[in-house]
């Protein structure tokens, strides 16, 4: 026994891997209390030529072991710091595997030291030392870790990120380092994370309120060592705390001594429910945007909680972001028939990670709480582009993954004594042969990263075709106005080529519509036409592109100067809000003249164009509708023709324009209260026809 053990012990050096890849297989073999030998030639026996990449495949391997015995005493891990250290050490090991690593390491590294000396940025110069949330961040020497490693690990342990939103994960708590994740920032990460979890354990259940087995409270404010939860019911305002859990939220009103009942929203319930911003202020007025309102469909209306804060309202961003979680969260549950009890906790375990994980990066970025969507596996995937993809894919791996196994959220949670949980009988088991795990570790590369990472490229794209249309966004009247002429003059210039046509101005032109109008109409070849009009466009921005035009149109130029006076151009302006004002007038009598003919109020009116109606009728009943286009295209052109002018009996215009005048409209009554209060509204009435 005391040789074997000095050989289980002992430090066999691998020449082609690094240093760091050395260490950690030689840590792996001592907590799988075997050899590095016994390690590598079971990875051997199981490994084949067309995996690629020896070295990182057999750090993978002893890895994905290691990390099942670690995982059963995860929260002792976690404590003494060795949880923290291993992992990282298993990140830097899988990015630079092999012994060339290392030496592109050193030399990076003196590159480094000659051309760019240590200083700590402007900004945080002044910042004290006991600012602990700035101090790991403000680490810039050693080993870091990226984000493809860090995104492995957590395919593998989903404690310090989601392979769902691993990549948003690590890119937020890395912004302060240039992305680049020092020991010092996890180790406190995951401390963080311990620490929450424990606080979380502590909070008291609801007044009246039994949660069920696999209930985990998930957040508590309005308590006396908590910022105050206030909840509005119409004008008056009722101060309590508030609980959320993966299944609800609870309000319990602040009473006397104690608090009263609980009240229960149901976030699980399969209806029509959401969490929207609100503002709340005295007696009801929205002067303070600082609420949360929950609206269900079988609730008359909407529940308003409120969360004063001086400044910003980050706390009511931070609440409408869990709750929007949670119930986005049992949504996909329904949505996709998740019905076995382990795969559904197994997705609530996650889910309840990941608002940890949220909590401690702002307890760990105080000064710069990071945005919630970046933790929050629903939620992300609800904004992003083709987000739903994603779920779809995360619901297939749920059915094929294994939620029994150690390294499952549901077992950490378990192995960090969490005081609920599924009570099944899911069982843990020991992993099988290495052909096993090495099929583990290729199905941890499945599709669900492939369209995680589609839906982030995407996202990126559209955050920079939006971020073109600040500028937009910025202009005032004016200039919106201006910009939307310069964009329509194309359209300009075609309606004054049309009225030209429809002059006869160009007589060879004309003739090629009529005659083009006509055949298209007779040999009923619209839908041929619309295709010829598509092949046509696509035609023409093919020859865009080979001329390169977008060069040319690299920057739209809008002129807005003036060649008036100050004078001139105010008379213009009041000319202008003249003919906009005849506009509205003109509009608003037309539709009171139709609306009296419809309800019968000109009777004489209404029975002449109810006679008018019924003929057309009768008359497209029986006539083909090609034959009744063609009549009107030739009369349209023929009454615009020299010789229609001619003809032309103005008498019709004169009585059909006196018949239009001699249609009384319905008397408008403007009044300063609602129609409730009749007596009220006819003594402050004003009447206008």
């Amino acid at each position: 026994m005391e040789s074997d053990s000095m050989v289980k012990g002992s430090f066999v050096k691998l020449k082609h891997l690094s240093s760091v890849a050395n260490d950690v297989l030689y840590r792996c073999a001592q907590k799988l209390d075997t050899s590095i030998e016994a390690l590598v030639d079971e990875f051997q026996a199981a490994w084949k030529p067309e995996q690629g990449n020896y070295s990182r495949r057999l750090v993978e391997y002893c890895c994905l072991k290691a990390l099942r015995q670690i995982c059963l005493r995860i929260e002792e891990s976690i404590s003494d710091g060795s949880f923290s250290r291993f992992t990282f050490d298993m990140m830097l090991a899988w990015q630079a595997p092999s012994s060339a690593d290392d030496e592109s390491y050193m030399g990076n590294i003196g590159k480094e030291r000659e051309d760019r000396p240590v200083k700590v940025s402007e900004e945080h110069e002044d910042v004290p030392l006991f600012y602990s949330d700035i101090m790991p961040l403000l680490v810039d020497h050693g080993q870091v870790v990226q984000d493809d490693a860090f995104v492995w690990l957590a395919s593998l342990v989903p404690l310090p990120g989601d392979i769902v939103n691993g990549r948003f994960t690590f890119e937020t708590l890395t912004a302060p380092t240039a992305n680049n994740l020092y020991y010092p920032a996890y180790d406190m990460y995951l401390k963080e994370v311990d620490k929450c979890i424990r606080h979380l354990q502590k909070q008291a259940t609801p007044k009246g309120v039994e949660l069920s087995d696999d209930e985990f409270i998930l957040h508590v404010e309005g308590t006396s060592s908590t910022l105050r939860v206030v909840r509005h019911i119409g004008g008056t305002s009722w101060p309590g705390r508030l609980t959320l859990t993966n299944y609800a939220l609870y309000f319990e009103a602040s009473g006397t001594l104690s608090y009263e009942e609980a009240l229960k929203i149901n976030l699980s319930q399969n209806t029509e429910q959401s969490v929207k911003p609100g503002a709340t202020g005295p007696f009801g007025a929205p002067l303070f945007d600082k609420a949360m309102i929950y609206e269900c469909s079988e609730m008359p209306e909407g529940v308003v909680f409120e969360f004063p804060e001086i400044i910003s309202s980050t706390r009511r961003d931070h609440w409408l972001s869990l709750t929007k979680e949670i119930i986005l969260l049992h949504r996909f549950l329904s949505e996709n028939k998740v019905e076995a009890s382990l795969q559904a906790w197994e997705i609530h375990a996650r889910t309840i990670l990941a608002i940890v994980r949220l909590h401690a990066a702002r307890e760990m970025l105080r000064m710069a709480p990071p945005v919630p969507k970046s933790f929050l596996i629903f939620t992300l995937m609800d904004e992003l582009p083709k987000g739903d993809y994603v779920l779809e894919e995360l619901a297939w791996g749920l059915q094929q993954a294994d939620c029994s196994n150690p390294r499952s959220a549901s077992s950490i949670l378990r192995s960090l004594n969490m005081p609920h949980g599924f009570s099944g009988n899911a069982d843990l088991h020991e992993d099988d042969d290495g052909s096993q795990v090495l099929r583990q570790m290729e199905d941890s590369q499945t599709l669900l990263e492939t369209k995680v990472n589609e839906a982030r490229e995407q996202a990126k794209e559209i955050e920079i075709a939006k971020a073109t249309t600040e500028r937009l966004r910025e202009d005032g009247i004016s200039d919106s106005a201006l910009v939307l002429l310069e964009l329509l003059s194309p359209l300009k210039k075609f309606l004054y080529v049309l009225q030209e046509v429809l002059r006869w101005e160009r007589p060879s032109t004309t003739v090629m519509v009529i005659a083009a109008v006509l055949l298209i109409t007779y040999k009923e070849w619209i839908g041929k036409t619309i295709a010829v009009c598509l092949l046509w466009a696509a035609f023409e921005m093919y020859r865009a592109r080979q001329k390169r035009i977008r060069d040319k149109y690299d920057k739209l130029k809008v002129y807005t100067g003036f060649d008036q006076t100050v004078v001139e151009s105010i008379v213009s302006a009041q000319h202008g809000l003249r003919a906009a004002q005849e506009m509205l007038q003109t509009t608003n009598i037309a539709i009171l003249k139709i609306l009296s003919i419809v309800t019968w109020r000109a009777e004489q009116h209404a029975r002449i164009l109810m006679i008018v109606m019924i003929g057309l009728g009768m008359l497209m009943a029986f006539i083909p509708f090609k034959l009744l286009v063609i009549s009107a295209t030739l009369y349209t052109f023929a009454m615009t023709s020299k010789l229609g002018k001619a003809i032309k009996n103005e008498r019709g215009d004169r009585r059909m324009r006196e018949w239009w005048d001699s249609i009384p409209v319905i008397p408008v009554e403007i009044i300063d209260k609602p129609p409730e209060s009749n007596t009220s509204a006819e003594t402050g009435a004003k009447s206008a026809t």
